[in-house]
């Protein structure tokens, strides 16, 4: 005998981040592939530009990620734009504040994409468990406000 059973009926988990390695190998070939897409079509030494599209990367590999793995998103994204997108182009810098600025500015976007991650897939799981266990019933006889 055939027993049919619903395909979507349990709880479904939360999803799982991806590795940071993988991660790590996402941030390094996207951010080479941007920098060097800013520098063909737009020109060499924007680093205004490149610095946003990168936060975007990070931002958008943030979405898959384990916070762990914003550091070193962050800083493989840096490399790229140090390397790559300032003037002398290969020659890695240190100019103090505006590559602090750059660190931290890649940093927050990926902890804010992986923030934001964890609150979508937080708040869908919440509500697959209420939806589940459906909603409470009162008391008989009780009142709004009685405790």
């Amino acid at each position: 005998m055939i027993e049919w059973v619903p395909l979507g009926g349990g709880a479904r988990p939360v999803p799982r981040p991806v590795a940071a390695p993988l991660v790590w190998a996402g941030a390094f070939g996207g951010a080479l592939a941007l920098v060097a897409l800013v520098n063909g079509t737009v020109g060499y030494g924007r680093p205004g530009l490149a610095l946003g599209m990168l936060s975007l990367l990070a931002a958008l590999l943030g979405l898959c990620a384990r916070f762990t793995a914003a550091p070193g998103t962050a800083v493989l994204c840096w490399l790229s734009l140090n390397g790559f997108a300032i003037p002398p182009a290969g020659t890695l810098t240190w100019a103090g504040r505006r590559d602090a600025l750059w660190l931290a500015c890649l940093l927050g976007a990926a902890l804010v994409g992986t923030a934001l991650a964890r609150l979508v897939h937080a708040r869908a799981a919440y509500r697959r468990l209420t939806a589940a266990t459906g909603p409470e019933t009162p008391e008989p006889g009780a009142v709004d406000g009685d405790f």
